[in-house]
C-alpha cells in the first residue's frame, strides 16, 4: 500500500504540471480544475482513513522506502502513523474546501496562477507530514514557503508586499538554523532516517549535542509554529493574505512546526527535550497570555484571529513541554482542533470583509445577528469553539495540555509547571474575554452600517424589534442587501464540514485520541 502516499503527492503535483500547458488547453475547465485535483487528493486521504489498521501496534503504515540519492545515502522514505494521519486528512480537506470557496466565490486576477500556486502548496504540506527522512522533511518543509509567499504577495491586500517579504525572511532564517540542527544529528548518528532515529531515542549522541541540536531544530520549528517572540510575521501575513491563504496558513502551515516537535525533536533528541522543556513551557505560557492581551487591543477582525493563533499554539507548545502522553496527546488534539476552528474563523472573516469591504470591527457597526443571522450565528459558533467551550473541539486540547502541566514528566520541575498551568488557565480566561468582546462589537450592538447598501431600491424600513435606539436616533432605513446577502450556498458547502467536525471531536474526543495515543507512547519511550 506504499503507493497511496505517493499518489497523495502525485495527484496535486500532476495537476500543477498540467497547468503549464498552453492556456487554451485548459480554458474550459479552469474554474473546476483545482476542485477536481484537490477532490481526488481528499478522496485518497479518506481512503487512508478507512483502510488504516487501527488495531495494529503503534508503527508506520503504508510505508515506502526507496533510494533517492544513493551517493549520499539519502532515501525517499514516506509513511503514515496516528500522528500524521489526522494532519494529512486535515490538509486535504481544507485545500478542497478552499477550492470550493474559489470555484463559486470567484478567483479574481490570474486564476490559472492561483490554482497552480495552491496545488504546489498542497504538495509541500502533505509531503511534510509523510516524510520519514530528515532531509526529505526539510525539502517539503521549504517547498511551502514559495507558493505561500506568492499567495500573499500577489493576491493579498494593500500591505501584501511587506507582509510577504516579512513572511519569507522569518521562515527562511528559521529554516537555516533548523537545517544546521538536522545536519548535526546526521553527523553524530550517520543516518537521516527518522524512524531509525526515533527508535534509537538519542543513542550515540551526548547530552550536550542533543541540547544544541534540539535548540537549533526547535528554533526553526518555533518560527513556523509560531512561538512568542518569533511570531511577529504572523499577524501581517494573516491580515494581508487572501481568505484561502489565511485558511491554509492557520489551518495547516502552523501545524508543520508543531508536528516537527512530535515527529523529530522530542523522540530523536529526548535528553535535549528534557533539558529545554522548562524553557519551552515558559515561552509557551508567555505566548498564551501575550496573544490574548494582543487580541483585546485589536480593531481588525482578521488581525485579532491571527493573534489568537499565537495563544492557541502556546497551549500546543505547553503540551509538548510536559513530555507526558497526556500533554502531547492534548497538543496533537489542539493542533487538529485549531486547524478546523481557525480555518472556519478565517473563512467567516473573509466573507464579512467581502460584504462590508472592511474587517475593522468599529466600522462593521455591530448588529450582524439581526442583519445577517446565519453568518452571525456561524461566527458566534466558531468563536465559542475557539474560546474552549466544553462540548466543542477547542476544549479538549487545551484542557489536556493544562492537565499535563499539572503532572509533568519525571525530572521536570513540577512546581514550575504548576505555575505554567495557572498562567495558562489565566490565558484561557482572557481568550474567552477577547472573543466575547469581539462578538459584542460585531454580532450584537445597535445596527449594521448603511455603507453596504447596493442601490436606493435596496433600502427598506427596519423592523422595530431590530432596533434598540431612542426614536430620535433610530435609523430610518436599513439595507435589504444586508439582510438577504447572508450565507451563500457555496459558502455553506465549504463551511459545513468544518462545523460538523468541530462538533464531532468536541462530543467524541476519543475518536482522535485513540488514534494518537499509541504512537505518542512509542515516541516517548525514552522519557516515560
Amino acid at each position: 500500500m506504499g503507493w497511496i502516499p505517493v499518489a497523495l503527492l502525485a495527484v496535486p503535483l500532476l495537476g500543477a504540471l498540467l497547468l503549464l500547458l498552453p492556456p487554451r488547453a485548459l480554458r474550459d475547465v479552469l474554474r473546476s480544475y483545482g476542485l477536481i485535483f484537490s477532490g481526488v487528493t481528499l478522496a485518497l486521504s479518506l481512503a487512508l482513513l478507512a483502510t488504516f489498521d487501527y488495531g495494529a501496534p503503534a508503527g508506520i503504515q503504508y510505508e515506502l522506502d526507496q533510494p533517492w540519492i544513493p551517493g549520499l545515502g539519502l532515501r525517499f522514505h514516506l509513511g503514515i502513523d496516528g500522528v500524521s494521519l489526522p494532519l494529512i486528512v486535515l490538509t486535504a480537506l481544507l485545500t478542497f474546501l478552499c477550492f470550493v470557496y474559489l470555484r463559486w466565490g470567484g478567483m479574481g486576477a490570474r486564476p490559472r496562477a492561483l490554482v497552480f500556486t495552491m496545488l504546489v502548496l498542497e504538495v509541500g504540506m502533505i509531503g511534510t507530514f509523510l516524510a520519514l527522512d530528515l532531509l526529505l522533511f526539510f525539502v517539503f518543509f521549504e517547498i511551502v514557503l514559495i507558493p505561500m509567499y506568492f499567495l500573499i504577495g500577489i493576491w493579498g491586500g494593500e500591505g501584501r508586499r511587506a507582509a510577504s517579504i516579512k513572511f519569507i525572511l522569518y521562515t527562511l532564517l528559521g529554516s537555516v538554523v533548523m537545517l544546521l540542527g538536522l545536519l548535526l544529528v546526521w553527523a553524530q548518528t550517520g543516518t537521516l532516517d527518522i524512524e531509525a532515529l526515533s527508535a534509537a531515542h538519542g543513542a550515540g549522541m551526548p547530552r550536550s549535542v542533543q541540547i544544541l541540536a534540539f535548540v537549533a531544530i526547535g528554533i526553526g520549528l518555533a518560527v513556523k509554529t509560531p512561538m512568542w517572540p518569533l511570531h511577529t510575521w504572523l499577524p501581517d501575513a494573516h491580515t494581508e493574505a487572501p481568505t484561502v491563504g489565511s485558511v491554509l496558513l492557520a489551518g495547516v502551515l502552523l501545524k508543520m512546526g508543531t508536528y516537527g516537535f512530535a515527529r523529530i525533536a522530542i523522540p530523536v533528541l529526548p535528553e535535549g527535550a528534557a533539558a529545554v522543556a522548562p524553557w519551552l513551557g515558559a515561552f509557551a505560557v508567555v505566548g498564551i497570555v501575550y496573544g490574548a492581551l494582543a487580541c483585546l487591543a485589536q480593531r481588525d477582525l482578521k488581525r485579532m484571529i491571527a493573534y489568537s493563533s499565537v495563544g492557541h499554539m502556546g497551549f500546543v507548545l505547553l503540551g509538548f513541554a510536559t513530555l507526558t502522553p497526556v500533554g502531547i496527546n492534548g497538543a496533537l488534539f489542539a493542533n487538529v482542533a485549531h486547524g478546523l476552528i481557525t480555518g472556519l474563523l478565517f473563512f467567516l472573516a473573509g466573507a464579512i470583509k467581502d460584504r462590508h469591504h472592511t474587517a475593522e470591527m468599529p466600522a462593521l457597526g455591530g448588529g450582524m445577528l439581526a442583519t445577517m443571522p446565519r453568518l452571525g450565528s456561524l461566527l458566534t459558533f466558531a468563536s465559542i469553539a475557539s474560546l474552549g467551550l466544553p462540548g466543542l473541539a477547542g476544549f479538549w486540547g487545551e484542557m489536556l495540555a493544562l492537565f499535563g502541566a499539572f503532572q509533568p514528566a519525571d525530572g521536570l520541575p513540577r512546581g514550575l509547571f504548576l505555575t505554567y498551568m495557572v498562567i495558562g488557565g489565566l490565558g484561557a480566561v482572557l481568550t474567552a474575554a477577547y472573543f466575547l468582546v469581539m462578538l459584542s462589537r460585531v454580532t450584537h450592538g445597535r445596527r449594521a452600517p448603511a455603507a453596504v447598501a447596493r442601490t436606493p431600491d435596496d433600502l427598506v424600513p427596519l423592523d422595530d424589534h431590530l432596533i434598540h435606539e431612542p426614536p430620535d436616533e433610530r435609523p430610518v432605513v436599513a439595507t435589504r442587501a444586508a439582510v438577504l446577502d447572508d450565507v451563500r450556498r457555496y459558502e455553506l458547502a465549504a463551511w459545513t464540514p468544518l462545523v460538523i467536525l468541530i462538533l464531532l471531536f468536541g462530543l467524541w474526543p476519543g475518536l482522535l485520541l485513540s488514534l494518537t495515543t499509541p504512537p505518542v507512547q512509542t515516541l516517548l519511550g525514552a522519557i516515560s
